[in-house]
């Protein structure tokens, strides 16, 4: 029966490695096909799209790094994006940390308030969100993204890091406490090293649909040397023909940001999966 049990598990396991195997073809088959698109001319991509150039030739990158805009709009996502992720990081967590940390009046109400964030779009509130945005003068202004992504995104922030913070024991407060720290160096030098993980998730899980966005930009930017990656891309639709080499090598800088972050914050993000599965 062990035998039988055994060779069962193995055959499970085996077969989840194919399945994971499959998947992950399937997710990096595009990816790599952009990628190789990006070294191709226009001629190359329609003639023979599915293999690899005739050489790998930087010249679609040459023209999108000196011909175009799409450097000036690099630095406007990418600023964006930072000031977003960090604002996010420091609110959701001081936030967070009030909420599971402190028992006060209205904090049941206060938890509900934001996890209502979570079930309504932004998006229904277009309207009234860009009259406002105008009357305080931050419509074509790259703070006025700023503080749209960062209300939009803040309720799955305060989620995240309320989950992590509740699980941490309350010695460690206590024992701070009895050292004669203050309640914001127990806070930043005890709490926070401790769900260094939880935040990378919710800068990675914020990052990516702020940095990919197309939507909001459209509706608030109007000109071009305010204009985000994802919106800045569009110029390469021409009305009669579109260079596609120089469009796939403008994907390409535009995806690779965001996967170097993860890559190199794979094993902390990990981490704060499984810490947060087991808790």
């Amino acid at each position: 029966m062990s035998t039988m049990n055994k060779k069962s598990g193995d055959l499970g396991t085996w077969l989840m490695h194919i399945f994971l195997g499959v998947n992950a073809v399937i997710m990096l088959y595009p990816i790599i096909m952009m990628a190789l698109s990006s070294f191709k001319t226009n001629k190359e991509i329609f003639s023979s799209p599915f293999s690899l150039p005739q050489s790998f030739s930087l010249d679609n990158f040459a023209v999108i790094w000196n011909e175009t805009n799409v450097p000036r709009y690099f630095i406007n996502s990418t600023i964006v994006t930072g000031l977003s992720v960090l604002v996010l990081l420091v609110v959701g967590t001081m936030a967070a940390y009030a909420l599971s940390r402190y028992k006060f009046k209205g904090n049941i109400m206060i938890s509900l308030f934001f996890l209502s964030g979570l079930m309504l779009p932004l998006r229904l509130a277009i309207i009234p969100l860009f009259i406002q945005l105008k009357t305080l003068g931050l419509v074509d202004n790259l703070l006025g993204l700023i503080c749209i992504y960062t209300a939009m995104s803040l309720p799955a922030t305060v989620f995240i890091m309320t989950g992590f913070l509740r699980s941490l024991p309350s010695e460690l407060e206590d024992s701070a406490r009895m050292d004669g720290a203050s309640e914001f160096r127990i806070m930043v030098e005890i709490m926070v090293p401790l769900i260094t993980p939880a935040m990378v998730i919710a800068g990675i899980y914020n990052a990516v649909p702020i940095w990919n966005d197309f939507f909001f930009p459209l509706i608030f930017i109007q000109s071009p040397e305010w204009k985000t990656l994802a919106q800045g891309l569009t110029a390469f639709f021409g009305e009669y023909s579109i260079n596609y080499g120089v469009l796939y090598a403008g994907l390409t800088l535009a995806a690779l940001p965001i996967m170097l972050v993860f890559i190199v914050q794979s094993r902390r993000f990990i981490a704060g999966m499984t810490a947060g599965a087991i808790k």
